[in-house]
Order: structure tokens, then C-alpha cells, then sequence
């Protein structure tokens, strides 16, 4: 499993680099242009990552505009429901505004709130069907 971590915070980065890399190959990103960059480079090589946690709050691109242009990189390759890179958008906002930002106008697969509890992680991903 190909995994891409894009969080600005070096802590959370750290953590979800820990739980995540059971998983399989887990690459970082420090903000959003970056994570853009690393997706679209892997998905445009026939790599793409099966699995994307992305932060909302982040600099430069935030997380929102990043979700957009990986399902605008999915749709126009021709990738539909259920070929799409899994998304968990991992955030401290839990505002309703940004939950349904990110699950019912950018598609994102999942929501996580910070502090990230590991258990709470590995519910989500084994619901998405991701297992160590």
C-alpha cells in the first residue's frame, strides 16, 4: 500500500508517519503545494497512492483545494467512484461548514479529528477497508 501524509505540523506528521507506515510505504508532505506535487508526480507515472491523509489547515494550498485537484487528476484520467485514491481528511476544525466541505463537495472518503487517537485511526481505515 502507497500512502501520502500531507500536515503541516511536524508532531502530527510524525505520528501519523508511525501509525501509517504499518501500512506500507508512506511518504510526507509539509503543505499543500508540495502534497499536490507528490500526488500528481505518482499518479501521472501509473503510481497513484492508494491512500492520502490530508490536513484542511494548511499553508500555501490548504487541504480543501488540495482534495479538488487529486479528484480533478482522478476524473479527467477517467478514474470513477470506487477507482478514486481514498482520502481521510485529518483536522482540528470540526466545524460542520469543513465536514461537509470536504465530504460532499471534494469527496473525501473520511474524517478524522485531531488529537489523532490511534484507535480511532485504525477504525476508519479498516471501515475503508486499509489493514495493516
Amino acid at each position: 500500500m502507497k500512502i501520502l501524509v500531507v500536515e503541516d505540523d511536524a508532531t502530527s506528521r510524525d505520528v501519523l508517519h508511525s501509525i501509517l507506515s504499518e501500512f506500507g510505504q508512506c511518504d510526507l508532505a509539509a503543505d499543500g503545494e508540495e502534497g499536490i506535487a507528490v500526488f500528481g508526480k505518482a499518479f501521472s507515472q501509473g503510481e497513484p497512492y492508494d491512500l492520502v491523509c490530508l490536513d484542511i489547515l494548511l499553508p500555501h494550498m490548504d487541504g480543501q483545494e488540495v482534495l479538488r485537484r487529486i479528484r480533478g487528476m482522478e476524473t479527467a484520467a477517467g478514474e470513477g467512484k470506487g477507482g478514486e485514491t481514498k482520502v481521510v481528511m485529518i483536522t482540528a476544525l470540526s466545524d460542520p461548514k469543513n465536514v461537509v466541505e470536504a465530504f460532499y463537495r471534494g469527496g473525501a472518503t473520511a474524517y478524522v479529528p485531531k488529537p489523532i487517537d490511534r484507535d480511532h485511526l485504525f477504525q476508519v481505515l479498516g471501515k475503508l477497508g486499509v489493514g495493516a
